[in-house]
């Protein structure tokens, strides 16, 4: 978590931005960050960081084009210091990922502190936001990093419709609520096409509660329903199929091709949540590579780190949640290695 003094100290930074850029995470944590940080001031632009999970040079032709006085990162594992250096203006960057050391960067990341801490993202930026209207957008996010909030109480008494179960754990909250569509929002609507993608997230900025995109109470939020409900119909019938290839193995593969969108991290979560034995990896094959999520209910960082030992790939992530590239030359290589460390 933010000391005292990092909160005001941000919150002054963001009150004397006259043209920030916000550069986030494509997923729900790093969305729900940024919706929560722009909303204080309404100043600046927003982009998610789609085509790798490292910001390097090649984001400067956005930067340039921008050209903002300061660059806040939510949500990245890796900036590469070229980018901090060709940048040239004031950066801070909020993670929640094992910590890196860079230069000329303000860093913010609860386990240089703590490193068995787990604090998403979005749960720091609600820290400098505060803001009652927006403790919705708060709340989603951290469940979507699967986080219990600690202020889930003053969110069930603002929203008590959407958590008419006060006692529900965190997969039946972010699986099966009130609270599953809203969740699901925040990673779908990045989703698709990119001019899809910019005009669903600009639209955004002026959604002032869920019911407005969920019980459609304005045209923006029509909008918005329409795109999602068009999005999860592609989710749900990849989980249907995905459900279908279940087997009495420990371990669970699901593959699909690169001609459907990609839902691998979605897949991966919900699957362990109706799975919780199982050690799940979806796998979606591209250009020649196999992407893919891991998921357990015990950690398995250390046994993916093994199996990719003389492998061509890279991977990583949280204990029990983690991403990986291999090589599609490797992949049966790594699947062999990646059993053996399993059965250890």
């Amino acid at each position: 978590m933010l000391t005292p003094k990092q909160i005001n100290f941000l919150r002054e930074e963001l009150k004397t931005a006259k043209n920030p850029l916000f550069i986030h995470d494509d997923d729900a944590d790093g969305l729900c960050a940024f919706q929560l940080l722009y909303r204080i001031n309404r100043e600046g632009k927003g982009i998610p960081l789609k085509t790798s999970s490292t910001l390097d040079v090649r984001s400067l032709r956005k930067v340039q084009e921008i050209n903002p006085d300061k660059i806040f990162v939510l949500d990245i594992p890796l900036i590469e210091q070229e980018f901090v250096d060709k940048a040239n203006v004031p950066l801070f960057w909020f993670d929640q990922h094992p910590p890196l050391q860079r230069n000329k960067v303000h860093y913010f990341n609860p386990r240089i502190a703590d490193p068995d801490a787990y604090v998403p993202t979005t749960r720091m930026a609600w820290q400098i936001s505060q803001n009652p209207d927006d403790l919705w957008i708060a709340a989603a996010g951290c469940l979507a990093d699967y986080s219990l909030p600690d202020f889930m109480d003053t969110f069930s008494a603002l929203y008590p419709d959407l958590v008419p179960d006060k006692k529900a754990d965190l997969p039946t909250l972010i699986f099966k609520s009130p609270l599953t569509p809203i969740i699901k929002f925040f990673f779908f609507i990045q989703k698709g096409p990119n001019d899809d993608v910019h005009k669903s997230l600009k639209i955004l900025l002026k959604i002032k509660s869920p019911g407005e995109i969920f019980n459609q109470e304005s045209s923006a939020g029509k909008f918005l329903c329409k795109r999602f409900v068009y999005i999860n119909q592609k989710y749900e019938s990849l989980l249907e199929q995905a459900k279908k290839s279940v087997t009495a193995s420990k371990l669970f593969l699901f593959y699909y091709s690169e001609d459907q969108w990609s839902f691998t991290a979605n897949l991966a979560n919900e699957l362990t949540a109706l799975y919780p034995q199982k050690i799940i990896i979806i796998a979606r094959k591209k250009s020649g590579e196999m992407k893919c999520s891991l998921r357990a209910q015990t950690p398995i960082a250390e046994h993916l780190q093994k199996a990719l030992v003389g492998i061509k790939g890279y991977g990583g992530g949280h204990p029990n949640a983690c991403g990986a590239m291999v090589k599609e030359e490797d992949w049966e290589q790594f699947l062999e290695n990646f059993r053996k460390e399993v059965k250890r």
